[in-house]
Formats: C-alpha cells, structure tokens, sequence
C-alpha cells in the first residue's frame, strides 16, 4: 500500500504513544510449522510468514528477513544453510585485486533474490495496515562477506584499492536490487550493515558511508524510505560520519547504550532500539525481557523521536511468549 513515509515519520515522532518496531519475521516458522530452510526457499512462504507476524503483532511496520547471505550467493559465495538457524556465508570469493577485477555484477534476479523480491510483492498485497520494509544487506557488510568477515578490516588498510573496486560492484547491484523492492510496492528497506559497525570513524567515512549514501540518494523518497541498522559497537564513536547518510531512521544494537544515542539523533529522524534479541527474546523469561524492555523506554522515551525495537533481528527459535511480552511491555509503559 502506497503511503507517504515522510509523512509516517513525522506522524510517528508527534505521536504521544508509538508502537514497536522489532525486527521481527525469522520466529513466523513456529507459528506456521515450518524450517528456515523452508521459508527462505519460498515467496509465498515468506509472504504468509510477514502475515503471521502482522496478525500476531500490533507492530509500526513489517518487516521482512533479515537474511544476510542472499546477496552474496548472487555473487558465488557458498552458503551454510540449516533448518532452525539464520543462513550465513562460508568462506571468501575475493582474496586480490585480479578477483575484484574479475567479480561479476550479477542481475537482479540471480540466485535468491527473485524469491525475496516476489515475498515483498505478495506481502504487500497481503498486508495493507502498516508499512512493509524489505530487507538488504549494506555496502561494507557485503564485500566483507565476499572479501570474508575476519580479513575485510586489514584490506582497509593493505589492500583498499581492492576494497573499493569490491564496494563499486556491490553498490551497483544493491541500488538494482532496492529498486526492484521499490517496483513491488514496499514502503521502504531495512538496510543491514553491521560490518561497519567494527570501523573507525575515518574509515567508515571511507568504506561504508559514501556507497550507503549513494544508495540511499538512488532510491530513497516520499513514499519509500531507509531503515539504517547497525548494531556494531563502535557506533557511538561513529555517529558523526553516520548520520550523513541521509536516512529517515536509524536503528542501533543493544551493543551500545542506547540512551547516549538518543541526543546525537536530529529531531525529524526516529532512532530505534534496542532489546537484546538473543540474550532477552530468545533466552530470556517474560519478566526478564519485560524489564529490559521498560528499562529501554525509560531511558529514551523522553525523546520524541525514540522508537523502541530489537537490538538486531530476532532469532528463529525466539520464544513467542517472549515476544508478546516485549510488544505488552511497550504498551504497558504508555498506559
């Protein structure tokens, strides 16, 4: 459903009580009894899995998965996939310049993403009272995938012609791909990029910022906005070469303080956060998550721009009870 996301925004920040956002969709596969394999294999099933979440959650948005390897398969990396976990990347496809020379831009459409981009076009059909964000991984965090994980922080400094041949190739293939996100009729993306989150400010300024803001620039509008995650740890140092990115909203890990956020956010952005998903949602009680919950909003709901959310997506064995008790704490704290 086509809206004004601009628009969202500012009404969000005026409003007096919020309704939380988490990055919530991988848990769907206990409700619908199925396996990550499954879902992740099916654009209907991811579809029916958003709708799951939008029926069982009174969330702001809905938001798709947060699959961080569907990207770099187009490229040719080797994914480890399993029936209860998150698919992840094995291994590297870019370890000289002659491989970042020779790495192909593939088409949108390559490997998984037609799946991805048909369950953003279903699920819009199917869910008409919310926003629908889809999911994609950010510049930085996909060429370490292909450069590995481990090895992209010593290319910065030893290798940064190579880094940046690798981050021109996947920043074109990322613009392609939000756009046809776009074209389903999603009101906007969560980009995904935690990578970043390990830089220093310089380099950040240098490897991750100017190609999130190029992509951001290609296909951000009124009606079709970008959620910025990072849940890296050095976020805070980071912020300054951050917020120039020109995203509407800004989403942060529990790795950091969330209330020492909150002053470096401009007004008209929203800023959310930043439940630990793993340790509370996932392995946590009812009264655990429920403190750590009302324990986030106290500190940050003096701001009005101040959205609470997961700290990161939750896992797919999250405990659903868990779940509803995060949603009921945030609407508790208004009462």
């Amino acid at each position: 459903m086509k809206m004004n996301m601009k628009q969202w925004v500012a009404d969000m920040i005026a409003a007096p009580t919020k309704k939380a956002m988490p990055v919530l969709s991988f848990p769907a596969i206990q409700l619908m009894n199925i396996t990550v394999k499954e879902l992740i294999s099916s654009s209907d099933l991811q579809a029916q899995a958003m709708k799951v979440v939008a029926d069982n959650t009174d969330s702001a948005g809905s938001v798709s998965l947060m699959d961080l390897s569907v990207e770099a398969e187009c490229f040719g990396s080797t994914i480890h996939i399993s029936d209860d976990e998150v698919p992840t990347v094995i291994g590297s496809i870019v370890t000289s310049e002659e491989d970042a020379d020779a790495l192909v831009v593939p088409e949108v459409g390559a490997g998984r993403t037609t799946i991805y981009i048909d369950a953003i076009k279903k699920a819009c059909e199917l869910i008409t009272d919310r926003p629908v964000f889809a999911g994609v991984i950010g510049p930085f965090s996909l060429a370490g995938r292909l450069m590995d994980v481990s090895e992209a922080m010593i290319y910065c400094y030893e290798e940064p012609e190579m880094v940046e041949t690798v981050l021109e190739k996947v920043t074109e293939f990322l613009i392609n791909y939000c756009k046809a996100y776009k074209a389903t009729g999603a009101n906007g993306i969560v980009m995904a990029e935690p990578l970043a989150g390990l830089l220093s400010p310089s380099l950040n300024e240098e490897f991750s910022a100017p190609y999130v803001k190029r992509i951001i620039d290609a296909v951000q509008d009124d009606e079709f906005i970008v959620v910025y995650h990072n849940c890296g740890d050095a976020v805070l140092r980071m912020i300054d070469t951050i917020l120039p990115i020109g995203a509407y909203v800004y989403h942060f890990g529990n790795a950091i303080d969330m209330a020492e956020m909150m002053p470096h956010i401009p007004a008209d952005c929203i800023a959310m956060g930043n439940v630990d998903p793993a340790g509370q949602l996932k392995n946590g009680t009812v009264e655990s998550v429920t403190e750590a919950t009302t324990a986030v909003m106290e500190a940050c709901c003096k701001y009005p721009n101040f959205v609470i959310s997961t700290g990161c997506d939750v896992p797919p064995m999250a405990k659903w009870d868990n779940i509803r008790a995060f949603f009921k704490a945030a609407e508790d704290f208004y009462k």
